[in-house]
């Protein structure tokens, strides 16, 4: 297999640039899905290439939002870690339609590694509420309340075996992350990806999951500067642990960090 082409191939087809026949969503645009009386991200507005390639819409077919540049910093850590043999899984933890999880198989598949697996953990229901004595601006965004961030398991099974990556090397957690990370049957880690978007799902993937993270691993944070909540809870974390390790910003949004010890 040619690693290279296959991965590029992939990572244009997980955020749609193959067709580009989406009719994509600036985030900010919403209205109401009629059926659930939730909000929704159902108000069209044009395609703006660069928004999509940064991650900064929330796209109608693609099965990812993140973009292209933070999907090339998950390739460079997943690969970094195959290379210097660190030892451990990958999970994302807050995985939509879940295509970052599914070029996270797609490099294992690349490289022939059989003896990792890719951890898929989210609700598959949305986001929970959060009240405001949890976190103020968490409270107020109210992502519960999106229709189109709920997606549901068998859905995020079925954008799996669309690739050909529905295999025994993918785990699917399911719950809130209070419930599914604390005890989950994780041995290590050598990356982990959170989108949970909000403080209380940052700080319970941070406080559940870095103990497992071996030395060498990466921290990969998707909401980092663009919710209040994530970057208040990274920023607690890291102070409570004496974490010195420079978090390092991702072009168009979230920030990174490796484990040195």
């Amino acid at each position: 297999m040619d690693a290279e082409l296959y991965l590029d191939l992939l990572k244009r087809c997980v955020t749609n640039s193959i067709y580009d026949d989406d009719q994509d969503m600036m985030r900010g645009s919403f209205g109401h899905d009629p059926t659930s009386g939730k909000l929704s991200s159902t108000v069209a507005a044009p395609v703006d290439a660069r928004r999509k390639y940064y991650g900064a819409i929330w796209p109608t077919r693609a099965h990812t939002m993140i973009g292209v540049a933070r999907l090339d910093n998950l390739r460079s850590c997943v690969e970094t870690v195959l290379r210097e043999k660190v030892p451990g899984d990958l999970i994302e933890a807050g995985v939509w339609r879940g295509g970052a999880s599914i070029f996270m198989r797609g490099i294992l598949k690349a490289f022939d590694v059989a003896d990792r697996r890719v951890w898929v953990a989210d609700s598959f229901e949305g986001l929970p509420p959060t009240e405001e004595w949890v976190h103020a601006a968490d409270a107020k965004l109210a992502l519960d309340r999106f229709a189109d961030l709920a997606v549901p398991l068998e859905v995020v099974r079925a954008n799996f075996a669309r690739y050909g990556l529905l295999d025994e090397q993918v785990v699917f957690l399911k719950g809130w992350f209070r419930n599914s990370l604390p005890g989950a049957p994780i041995e290590r880690l050598a990356v982990m990806r959170l989108d949970g978007d909000l403080y209380e799902s940052t700080m319970d993937g941070l406080t559940c999951l870095y103990p497992l993270l071996s030395p060498g691993g990466f921290v990969i944070l998707d909401d980092y500067n663009a919710v209040a909540g994530c970057n208040d809870a990274t920023d607690e974390y890291r102070d409570s642990m004496a974490i010195q390790e420079p978090l390092i910003a991702i072009e168009g949004g979230g920030a990174f960090w490796r484990k040195t010890g």
